[in-house]
């Protein structure tokens, strides 16, 4: 999602640097046009508004204070657009060390998967001062088609996003589980498709991930681990308000399952090779080179 958005960036007229441990994908933003910088500690002196798209709270922590992290090296003013999926609590404890570093931040967390990334058609569900959007309004014009000023106070950004990947998590959990109750039932799985998206039962991620399994494609747009990763903070934020989330810590254990049997890499909708193992059923497999299955 970072390398779509800054492209998409880049392609409207923005100068963007980007910063990347893969020389790999620097390489291929600077193909695209795009500048490029080895550290977020180089990449400080080319910007004053950086959007920060990694995996986790580590990541985050590293990129902004780690030995040659952005804090210290950026111009005071300058906003930091934090887009990964972090607990609350983080996000409000990253808020007060970048204020205390002179530095702004928007809670910024991105919805919408790499394609929308890509077309600069991202929802962002944002949190933070006038003067932090206002400083970074050139960016979220370009990288969304709606961006949701959710409060002045960093955390409710990512409060909303913890909601988000709740019910996102469970409704893949749920459309894998449903597909592979029909196949177990021995219904056609096109025709499961094709009822149940025009039906009371369906959803977006019903609508968009089965034809992943339809197709034997399993490649990572989203992966299993992602959401192992978003249903864990939303376990440990429903413990620290003593706020039981049973129904998602059902679908954590079917994404921990699908993680321990090795699919973590591959698309989220791979959690239905877990009914594969436990249930005998048969999913659609890729076609071959020549067309066949």
């Amino acid at each position: 999602m970072g390398m779509g958005t800054a492209t998409a960036l880049l392609e409207q007229g923005m100068t963007v640097t980007g910063c990347d441990v893969s020389p790999s994908a620097r390489r291929a933003f600077e193909d695209a046009g795009g500048q490029c910088a080895a550290t977020p500690a180089e990449l400080a002196a080319h910007c004053d508004i950086v959007l920060l798209v990694v995996v986790n709270a580590d990541q985050v922590e590293q990129v902004l204070f780690g030995d040659q992290g952005l804090v210290g090296h950026l111009a005071p003013g300058s906003v930091v657009l934090q887009c990964a999926t972090v607990a609350p609590s983080i996000a409000r404890r990253l808020g007060e060390r970048l204020a205390e570093a002179g530095l702004a931040m928007l809670d910024a967390p991105i919805s919408g998967g790499a394609a929308k990334a890509r077309a600069g058609q991202l929802s962002v569900m944002a949190s933070g001062t006038s003067a932090a959007f206002d400083k970074a309004s050139p960016a979220l014009d370009g990288m969304a088609a709606t961006v949701y000023r959710l409060g002045e106070e960093v955390g409710i950004g990512s409060s909303m996003k913890l909601v988000n990947q709740l019910l996102a998590g469970v409704h893949i959990a749920t459309a894998a589980e449903a597909l592979a109750l029909g196949i177990r039932l021995g219904l056609d799985p096109e025709t499961v498709y094709e009822v149940i998206t025009h039906s009371a039962g369906n959803s977006w991620m019903f609508e968009n991930r089965v034809p992943h399994i339809l197709k034997g494609d399993y490649t990572p747009l989203s992966a299993v681990d992602i959401f192992v990763k978003d249903l864990n903070i939303v376990h440990e934020t429903g413990r620290e308000l003593a706020m039981p989330t049973p129904v998602a810590a059902s679908a954590l254990q079917q994404f921990t399952a699908a993680k321990g049997a090795g699919f973590g890499r591959e698309d989220d909708s791979a959690v239905i090779k877990v009914y594969e193992r436990l249930s005998g059923i048969t999913l659609p497999e890729a076609a071959n080179d020549d067309g066949e299955v």
